[in-house]
C-alpha cells in the first residue's frame, strides 16, 4: 500500500521544491524554469536520489508540455506576424537556417561525419533544431527597462520571435518525422505528411474557431470555453501523433493559433495557466532536471557544454545580425537585433524534451540545453544594455 500511494509524496516533494527553487531563481535574476530545472536536478539520481522518474510523472510531464505549447499558440498575435512584413521574416528565416547548420557541424565534429539521412547525422540535425528556438521573453523585458520595445529594432526582434517559433515548430515536426519513421518512409512522404497535416488542421479549424466564436458569444467569460478549447488541443495533438507522425506539441501549437483570435483568448489562456503553472509545467521542467544525469560526463562532453553554448550564441547574432545588416540597419541596430535573438528557454526545453522521446536525445545532452538557457538569459540583458549605452 505505501508503494502505491508514493506518488503523492513524490508530486508534494516535487512541487514543493521545485516553488522554493523557481522563487530563489527569480530573486537572482535567473529564469524560473531554470529554478525548477535545478530543483529536478537537486531530487533525482544526479543528486538526492529523492524521487525517481516514474511512468506516472512522465505522463503529467507530457500534458505539461502539450499545455504550454498550446499556451504559446494562444499567445501568437496573427495581426503582428501579418504586419511584421519582410525584414523580420527573412530575420527569422536566417535565424533558424543558421543555428540549425551550425549545430549538425558542430555535433558531427564530436562524434562523427555522416552522410544525410544516417542516425548520426539526424542527431546532428536535431542538435541544430534545439539551437534554432528563440526565447524572447528576457530580451522583451531588458528592452522595456531601457524604454526601446517600440522602437523599429525592438519591433523587429519581436516580430522576428514570433516568425522564430512557427519555423521552429515546422523544422521540429519535420525532423522528428524523418527520424522517427524507421526508414519505411520517404523524405517526399515525411513531408506530405506534415503539408496534410497543416492543411487539414487548418481547414478544419476555420470551422471550430467558427463554433468556438459562437459559443464565445454565448458564454462569454464561462468556464465551459477554456475546458472546450483544451479538449480540442488534446485531440488534435492526439490525431498528429496518431495518423501523421508528427509530434504531439505540434497539434497543440496548431489549436492554441486556430483559437488565438477568440474574444475570450485572455480568459482562456489564464485559465489554462492556473493548472499548468500549479501541477503540469514544474512536473515537466523538474522533470528534466530529474533525467539529466552527470554519468557520462567526461572531458567530451564538458568540451561539447561549452562549444553548444558559444555556437548557440554566435549563431543567432551571426544569422539574424547578417541578414539584419543586409535589410539595411545599420552595424550597431544589427547586433542589437542578432544579441535580442540569442535567449532560449522552454521551446529549447520542449525540444530537447522531444528528441529524447524519439532517441534522438541521451539525458546526458541536456546539460548544454540548461547550460544554454542559464548563459543566454544572464549575457542577453547585460549585452544589449551595453550596446544601447550612449558614447
Amino acid at each position: 500500500m505505501e508503494d502505491g500511494v508514493r506518488y503523492l509524496l513524490d508530486l508534494a516533494i516535487i512541487l514543493f521544491t521545485a516553488k522554493l527553487f523557481s522563487i530563489g531563481g527569480k530573486k537572482i535574476g535567473i529564469p524560473e524554469v531554470v529554478g525548477e530545472i535545478l530543483a529536478g536536478l537537486l531530487l533525482g539520481g544526479a543528486v538526492l536520489g529523492i524521487v525517481t522518474e516514474s511512468d506516472f510523472l512522465s505522463k503529467l510531464a507530457e500534458i505539461g508540455v502539450i499545455m504550454l505549447m498550446f499556451e504559446a499558440g494562444l499567445g501568437t498575435n496573427l495581426k503582428e506576424l501579418k504586419k511584421s512584413g519582410l525584414k523580420a521574416t527573412l530575420i527569422a528565416c536566417m535565424g533558424v537556417l543558421v543555428p540549425i547548420i551550425l549545430g549538425t557541424v558542430l555535433f558531427m565534429c564530436f562524434y562523427g561525419f555522416d552522410a544525410p539521412g544516417s542516425e548520426r547525422f539526424n542527431k546532428g540535425l536535431f542538435i541544430g533544431t534545439i539551437i534554432s528556438a528563440t526565447s524572447v521573453s528576457i530580451t522583451v523585458a531588458a528592452l522595456k527597462e531601457l524604454g526601446k520595445l517600440n522602437d523599429e529594432v525592438g519591433t523587429t526582434i519581436v516580430s522576428a520571435a514570433i516568425i522564430d517559433d512557427v519555423i521552429g515548430i515546422i523544422v521540429l515536426t519535420i525532423v522528428i518525422g524523418l527520424a522517427g519513421n524507421d526508414g519505411s518512409d520517404s523524405v517526399g512522404i515525411v513531408l506530405l505528411k506534415v503539408v496534410a497535416f497543416f492543411a487539414i488542421a487548418i481547414g478544419t479549424g476555420f470551422f471550430v474557431f467558427k463554433g468556438m466564436s459562437w459559443l464565445d458569444q454565448r458564454f462569454t467569460h464561462q468556464r465551459r470555453i477554456p475546458i472546450i478549447s483544451l479538449c480540442y488541443c488534446f485531440a488534435l495533438s492526439y490525431l498528429a501523433e496518431t495518423f501523421f507522425n508528427i509530434a504531439d506539441i505540434t497539434g497543440a501549437y496548431v489549436a492554441g493559433v486556430v483559437l488565438c483570435n477568440l474574444a475570450d483568448r485572455d480568459y482562456i489562456e489564464r485559465r489554462i495557466d492556473i493548472s499548468s503553472y500549479m501541477i503540469f509545467a514544474p512536473i515537466f521542467f523538474a522533470g528534466i532536471g530529474l533525467k539529466t544525469t552527470f554519468g557520462s560526463m567526461n572531458a567530451t562532453l564538458i568540451l561539447f557544454c561549452i562549444s553548444f553554448v558559444i555556437v548557440s550564441l554566435l549563431g543567432k547574432v551571426i544569422g539574424c545580425g547578417l541578414c539584419a545588416k543586409a535589410l539595411g540597419f545599420d552595424k550597431k541596430d544589427s547586433l542589437r537585433i542578432g544579441v535580442g535573438m540569442m535567449t532560449r528557454g522552454e521551446v529549447a526545453l520542449i525540444t530537447a524534451q522531444k528528441g529524447l522521446a524519439v532517441g534522438l536525445l541521451t539525458a546526458d545532452f541536456f546539460t548544454p540545453v540548461i547550460l544554454l538557457i542559464l548563459v543566454s538569459s544572464v549575457v542577453t540583458p547585460i549585452l544589449l544594455k551595453k550596446l544601447y549605452r550612449e558614447p
